[in-house]
């Protein structure tokens, strides 16, 4: 390899295989079926490790750290440091969380069809950093038969010295929710709790437990294989790596991609085919994400910092492209109440507050008079005082509405609207 190699050509070389420097890192680029079997996989990344002593446990979670690796499910919350968290204790267990319940992602169900094996090594691998002898995959019912079809061919080939178990995931908004996610797994119940302990000290079945994104996990399994310089390579020094995103909307070429941490929103777009309609505002990452007006998110780096200013965040990675013929206050509308029907129903805030916010909501969308300043004094008394942030959450969206689309409410009760598209998915209800 000579000095004057591009960087679409340099590697990294791990294992003897030869992975690309550049992207794709977690998709395989000229997808067949085949490309999901473990053949594929390891011919593409080589083995993952395994048999980890002490030593070697504290040594890869100071690699993670030093990658600067957070997750991917929304949170961000650093992976080193909730893997030191459960290592620490005795008998614990690995939960992947593949569940995605929001309506308008699909990056995690892509990456488990696309890629089962690398997001099973992630779960293989941090459960050997934890001591635990159980990970347990819990995936959204389109990919069950792929997950399974993955989990009985490493049985077959004897590849894991840990017991994977899947778990189909409950088609709720709120059972992604961490706690929710052992709950649904241990009771059936996919409800967040609401009092501690941490998941850390007192998960399934009282053990100590690590719910990590299926996202996050594959990112670590390949961390284990290639070093933390290699992953911060690409993003930014604050926010280091690739990240999935699901594009929506008015683009052309709807779709889930992988790019680096901080490239430029407008580029994020081109990479979906560009607008396929002039735009009006863009909504940053989902449905406990903020509308943000287009012209001002496009030069912005899709990173956490680069978004800060605007009142918004990368949240599960989404970006949803409004256009000028579809109605902000509308769209919100329609969400605000899926929203509300996917309470718990473990506090008034969440039960009694969101129906009335969306009520509000959908009042001021139709064109109808309301009192100008009730909305806002619900929002208030909803916002922070719910038993879990599903209520804070919407919240947050409802309000990034108002600020982006306040102009509108005027002309809304005028009679005026500017549009009737739709583009944000809603469920009008659950599969049996």
């Amino acid at each position: 390899m000579t000095q004057s190699a591009s960087r679409s050509e340099r590697v990294a070389v791990a294992g003897g295989v030869r992975l690309p420097g550049t992207l794709p890192r977690l998709l395989p680029s000229g997808y067949t079926g085949d490309s999901a079997s473990l053949a594929s996989h390891l011919a593409r990344y080589g083995p993952p490790p395994s048999g980890f002593g002490r030593r070697d446990r504290e040594a890869l979670i100071a690699e993670v750290a030093r990658a600067g690796l957070t997750g991917r499910g929304g949170a961000g919350f650093p992976t080193a440091r909730k893997l030191a968290a459960v290592a620490a204790a005795p008998a614990a267990v690995v939960i992947a969380n593949g569940t995605e319940g929001e309506p308008a992602s699909a990056k995690d169900k892509v990456l488990m069809a696309r890629s089962p094996h690398l997001v099973l090594d992630g779960a293989v691998i941090a459960a050997e950093l934890t001591g635990a002898r159980e990970a347990v995959i819990v995936v959204h019912r389109w990919v069950r038969d792929i997950i399974d079809e993955a989990v009985a061919e490493r049985r077959q080939a004897r590849f894991d010295r840990v017991r994977i178990r899947v778990r189909t995931a409950a088609d709720r908004f709120v059972g992604g929710e961490a706690s929710a996610v052992v709950r649904w797994v241990e009771r059936g119940v996919p409800a967040p709790a609401a009092t501690p302990p941490r998941l850390s000290e007192r998960g399934l079945g009282g053990r100590p437990t690590l719910v990590q994104n299926v996202e996050t996990l594959a990112h670590l399994a390949l961390i284990a294989r290639y070093g933390a310089s290699w992953f911060r390579s690409v993003g930014t020094a604050e926010e280091p790596g690739s990240m999935l995103v699901t594009v929506l909307g008015a683009v052309r070429d709807p779709g889930v991609l992988e790019v680096a941490i901080g490239t430029p929103v407008g580029r994020v777009l081109k990479l979906a085919g560009g607008p396929s309609a002039p735009l009006q505002a863009l909504l940053l990452g989902g449905y406990f994400g903020d509308w943000v007006p287009a012209a001002e998110a496009m030069d912005r780096p899709f990173s956490l910092a680069g978004l800060t200013d605007l009142g918004a965040g990368t949240g599960a990675g989404l970006i949803a492209a409004l256009p000028t013929d579809a109605c902000g206050l509308g769209e919100t509308a329609r969400v605000a109440r899926y929203l509300a029907g996917e309470s718990a129903g473990q506090c008034g805030p969440c039960r009694f507050g969101l129906a009335a916010v969306a009520g509000e909501l959908e009042r001021i969308a139709a064109g109808r008079v309301t009192d100008a300043g009730l909305l806002d004094r619900w929002l208030g008394q909803v916002d922070g005082r719910g038993a879990c942030a599903h209520p804070s959450g919407a919240v947050r969206l409802v309000r990034s509405a108002l600020r982006t689309f306040g102009a509108e409410l005027n002309l809304h009760a005028a009679g005026w609207c500017c549009g009737t598209a739709r583009i944000l998915p809603v469920p009008s209800g659950r599969p049996e």
